[in-house]
């Protein structure tokens, strides 16, 4: 009798000491997704997109009201979401300067002013939505400063889809949350 209860009892020591010696899984440190991805780092917010998703890239120009003149750049992916980037600027900013351009002018700084003492961004450098009118479902839209911002944005996209290499677009004044 004391053989196989001394068995047991060995067996089981052994047991315990061989289960109490395998590692614990760590978290790995890395904020990086585990496949190629695209990540913006962009005014209003942040955002990844895994490569192998994106059927399509565009970049394309238009004037809206013969007001404004739009950039704007599309990701299509195999989701139902639609990543949109758009600069827009005045058409009175990019003609050259004529009748109602001063007032034009005078409107815009004193609109800057007070968004500075107010502490604020100025609307305009924002998404702004009214809702239905503007409001898309499954779009994300964000506003780039610059025309020079948006062509690198679409380049940066662009290259890392054809490359099939993850890459992070950081908008200038944009600092790594990282």
């Amino acid at each position: 009798m004391r053989f196989p209860t001394l068995l047991s009892v060995a067996c089981s020591l052994l047991a315990t000491s061989l289960f109490a010696q395998a590692p614990s899984p760590s978290p790995s440190p890395s904020t990086a997704p585990g496949f190629p991805a695209w990540t913006g780092d962009l005014p209003g917010g942040r955002l990844t997109i895994a490569l192998r998703s994106i059927i399509a890239v565009t970049q394309h120009e238009y004037t809206v009201d013969g007001a404004a003149r739009v950039v704007e750049v599309n990701v299509a992916t195999t989701s139902t979401l639609l990543p949109r980037f758009y600069y827009i600027e005045t058409l009175a900013n990019a003609t050259p300067r004529g009748i109602g351009q001063s007032a034009v002018n005078t409107v815009v700084e004193r609109l800057e002013d007070a968004a500075e003492r107010a502490g604020a961004d100025a609307v305009w450098k924002r998404v702004v939505k009214s809702y239905p009118t503007s409001t898309h479902a499954h779009t994300v839209e964000y506003r780039l400063e610059s025309r020079k911002q948006i062509t690198k944005l679409y380049e940066s996209v662009d290259q890392a889809w054809k490359r099939n290499r993850s890459e992070t677009f950081r908008a200038e004044g944009r600092e790594s949350e990282d």
